[in-house]
């Protein structure tokens, strides 16, 4: 009977410990670190946290101790990449929790972070705090327990066009154009296709299509993409847009499309062909023809200072708007200034001679020889900025040399270049003269031969008027 009773003793106790020691390992199995309390991420929406996006985190309270609880408070504390948001709180209270909870039992709680944009793609740790009292009265006993949950950050799959190396076009000239892809997210960027199009069909690539492909593009990594492209000859100048699509894949085979425009600016400079035309009474004329693609606006023909040639009266002179392939004369009085060079050279100048009296030359053909005129040409382009042309003409001059315009007394081109004029004039006055007084004589001698005159006075007459 003894032997009986401490055999249902020791079965009895080997029972009660077996309890406890399930109690026990039932604790040690949960998510926190507590007897009889479990604190459990249930959901992260969305699954995996994507840079400058918030995350929502669904934690559940569940009591599973034979106690009571009470004054449950729960606190996350995030860490980089995450971040609160502003008017979200991150601590949250359960007032009363019963003891042996199932399941589908306990506390839901909800909580808000914000990734950092800049965020890479990766795992993170955040620390989940639970404090809880249990029991009543002076005998209850404040817990605080830790747990630490993992969240996945999503890399962000981004690329955009930074920058486009030139904005201008010119017309009917083939260009290259060149884009700058760069992936400003954080996780690779994989089998991209780049594409273009002017909804006006002015500029056009050639050589190509207008599609090209990236196989891999790592974070924060650059590639340039070049075309060849022309504008239409008929085009007019102004600014036009650029459609540009990328489509891009993520990591996971997503794809993703990224609509984007530009602009790019059609029609720039022109050129200009200049060639002597004529020269006449000291005027040297120059045909100005615009030999480019694009108008000129307001244009200026000059001939600036130089060594051998000096201009007498103005310099400039403006003609207007220049269509693609118009033309135009611009007209100066130019004189050559190698005479006073040679007389400097030589040190022959007169002294006392006011240096413009050598300074001025009829040109010559000699003069001009191998001397080219500079000429200027400025202009507006369609953008509206001004343009400046040198050109060099190569002036014809046959035989002798070019009379230049009078400038007023004692200077070379003044009177003087009238004397062989004023020496015709006179020789033909004179002669007229001459030949008046001629007739005058004869019809003296006629007169007199009607009045009967006798022979010697007939002879005397003729005699003077041979003589």
């Amino acid at each position: 009977m003894r032997k009986f009773s401490l055999l249902a003793i020791l079965l009895l106790f080997s029972i009660f410990i077996c309890l406890g020691a399930g109690t026990a390992l039932g604790a040690s199995n949960g998510n926190i670190n507590s007897s009889s309390l479990q604190v459990n991420m249930t959901k992260q929406n969305p699954d995996t946290a994507r840079p400058g996006e918030p995350v929502e985190l669904t934690v559940s309270v569940q009591n599973v101790g034979t106690k009571d609880l009470k004054d449950i408070t729960v606190k996350v504390n995030p860490e980089y990449p995450f971040t609160g948001i502003s008017g979200q709180s991150l601590e949250k209270s359960i007032s009363y929790l019963n003891a042996r909870q199932d399941d589908n039992e306990g506390g839901v709680l909800k909580f808000k972070l914000m990734t950092d944009a800049g965020a890479s793609a990766g795992t993170y740790d955040i620390d989940i705090v639970t404090t809880y009292k249990s029991g009543s009265g002076s005998s209850s006993t404040t817990y605080t327990t830790r747990k630490t949950i993992t969240l996945e950050v999503r890399g962000k799959e981004y690329a955009q066009i930074v920058t486009i190396d030139k904005a201008n076009i010119d017309i009917a000239k083939e260009e290259t154009l060149e884009f700058i892809v760069t992936n400003t997210g954080t996780s690779p960027l994989k089998n991209m296709v780049i594409s273009w199009k002017d909804p006006e069909g002015v500029v056009l690539p050639v050589y190509s299509d207008n599609t090209k492909y990236i196989k891999y593009l790592d974070a924060g990594e650059s590639v340039k993409i070049v075309y060849a492209v022309m504008a239409d000859v008929n085009a007019e100048p102004g600014l036009y847009t650029l459609d540009i699509n990328m489509v891009l894949e993520d990591y996971e085979s997503n794809e993703n499309t990224i609509n984007t425009t530009a602009g790019v600016f059609v029609g720039g400079e022109t050129d200009f062909d200049v060639s002597f035309s004529e020269s006449d009474e000291g005027e040297v004329s120059l045909s100005v023809a615009n030999v480019g693609n694009n108008i000129a606006y307001s244009v200026k023909v000059s001939v600036p200072k130089q060594e051998n040639y000096k201009v007498s009266g103005s310099s400039s002179t403006i003609v207007g708007n220049l269509e693609k392939g118009d033309y135009t004369i611009a007209s100066f009085d130019v004189l050559s200034t190698q005479g006073a060079e040679a007389s400097q050279e030589s040190g022959s100048r007169i002294p006392g001679t006011a240096k413009a009296g050598v300074e001025e030359e009829n040109l010559t053909a000699a003069s001009v020889q191998n001397k080219p005129l500079k000429v200027q040409i400025e202009y507006t382009d369609a953008k509206g900025e001004r343009i400046t042309v040198d050109k060099e003409v190569e002036l014809e001059l046959s035989g002798g040399s070019m009379p230049a315009q009078a400038e007023g007394p004692g200077k070379r081109g003044g009177i003087s270049s009238y004397l062989p004029y004023i020496a015709v004039i006179l020789l033909a006055g004179g002669a007229l003269v001459y030949r008046r007084k001629i007739q005058e004589k004869i019809q003296l001698m006629k007169n007199k031969k009607s009045g009967n005159k006798n022979p010697g006075e007939q002879k005397t007459d003729i005699k003077t008027l041979r003589d």
